[in-house]
């Protein structure tokens, strides 16, 4: 299979399912970048999850306001997308493509592209050429495999049918860049993983890109969702947690940083502590409510800092972030916690990394420094390391 041929691949995603503008754009690049490169594509979403309520902040059966949501954004992406899309809600009501059109593409795709672990995976599916697995949640993926592989997983436990899921797959990519180092902790039984990363289709954002300095809020932000409680894997006997466990140890920041620091945060987050602490936040919904508002907050501002999830930074990962890699196309430089990423991608102009709270400091400090640099930098990087045709065409030869 050569990269020059015209293929037929099939993107699976969730981006009906959370109507948002981040997650629209994790998955849809994949697919317009595939169809920018010349492939016959078809975006498939079919993950047996309740659709998120951005409204009513809550999950709910019915498809059917998701759909009409991605029905509205999708034409707005060209490429003949609007035409080439199939959801199913899990009441079993789909939307898009009929089903017969589905299977009859899916039995003669040459790709199957099953992004995040998104997809219900049907009998129909399997029946594409090649099914490729893209792990975009390192250390998490991955953490039930000793235990399979001892034999440890009963027959009917979720964690088994997951392993035996991502087994059936023909070959396996993660955001996990530094796997394959002495330092990363992630366990590599059974699978021969491929270091991948996210497609940016960078004409997306070259308007966001153009916008002058001047114009751009002084404030550093992000977007995130912080859950209290949420828990991560437990491997060979150490527990990992996500990413409030991180940003806990980063809460003087703001009252020691150059910068305001913004916050547009969903989920159970200690709000109150965080404004006491100097912190600004907003609700995540009010700016990412569509793929445009939510390219246009990153746009207008000054940098990202962020931090990951524990599980990333504690295993040595490598994983960067999807959000993190849009602020570079669009110029916009990065302050992000450390994870190991440097095995790939470069720091120190464009993107600074941190592991501590002196080193977030002084990466803010840099930013201060020399604006005009870093954000130039931040456009090559993502010109050189993220854009879709070459992680696109990589994926594609790889796969193959």
């Amino acid at each position: 299979m050569k990269t020059r041929e015209r293929l037929r691949i099939v993107t699976t995603g969730l981006a009906v399912t959370y109507p948002l503008g981040g997650v629209f754009w994790d998955y849809l690049q994949y697919a317009l970048g595939f169809a920018r490169l010349g492939h016959e594509v078809l975006y498939l979403e079919d993950s047996g999850k309740w659709c998120y309520d951005p409204q009513a902040a809550t999950f709910i059966e019915s498809g059917a306001g998701n759909a009409a949501w991605f029905a509205r954004e999708i034409p707005k992406l060209g490429a003949g997308l609007a035409a080439r899309w199939f959801f199913r809600d899990p009441a079993g009501h789909t939307w898009g493509w009929d089903w017969a059109r589905v299977v009859e593409f899916c039995r003669d795709a040459d790709l199957f592209f099953h992004i995040s672990a998104s997809c219900e995976m049907r009998d129909e599916y399997y029946a594409a050429r090649r099914r490729v697995f893209i792990d975009s949640d390192p250390m998490f993926t991955q953490a039930s495999v000793p235990d399979y592989a001892a034999g440890r997983l009963r027959h009917d436990d979720s964690a088994r049918r997951r392993v035996e899921m991502i087994r059936a797959h023909d070959v396996h990519f993660t955001f996990g860049e530094n796997i394959a180092a002495p330092d990363c902790r992630i366990p590599r039984a059974l699978f021969d993983w491929i270091p991948t990363r996210q497609p940016i289709v960078l004409d997306c954002f070259e308007a966001g890109a153009e916008v002058p300095l001047a114009m751009r809020r002084r404030l550093l932000t992000t977007v995130m969702s912080w859950e209290a409680a949420e828990k991560g894997p437990t491997v060979e006997g150490v527990t990992y947690g996500g990413k409030g466990q991180e940003f806990a140890r980063f809460m003087a920041l703001a009252g020691r940083a150059g910068l305001p620091i913004e916050i547009a945060i969903s989920g159970k987050a200690p709000r109150d502590e965080l404004r006491a602490r100097g912190w600004r936040l907003v609700e995540a919904p009010t700016v990412s409510g569509d793929p445009w508002s939510y390219r246009d907050y990153l746009a207008h501002s000054f940098g990202e800092w962020s931090v990951a999830k524990n599980a990333y930074v504690e295993s040595r990962s490598g994983w960067f972030s999807c959000r993190s890699a849009c602020y570079l196309a669009l110029g916009v430089p990065v302050i992000v916690q450390d994870t190991g990423f440097g095995c790939a991608i470069p720091s120190g102009a464009g993107v600074l990394k941190f592991s501590t709270l002196d080193e977030a400091q002084a990466a803010i400090e840099a930013l201060l420094a020399d604006p005009q640099r870093h954000g130039k930098a931040a456009r090559e990087i993502a010109q050189e390391y993220f854009d879709a045709r070459k992680v696109l065409t990589r994926l594609i030869d790889q796969a193959s």
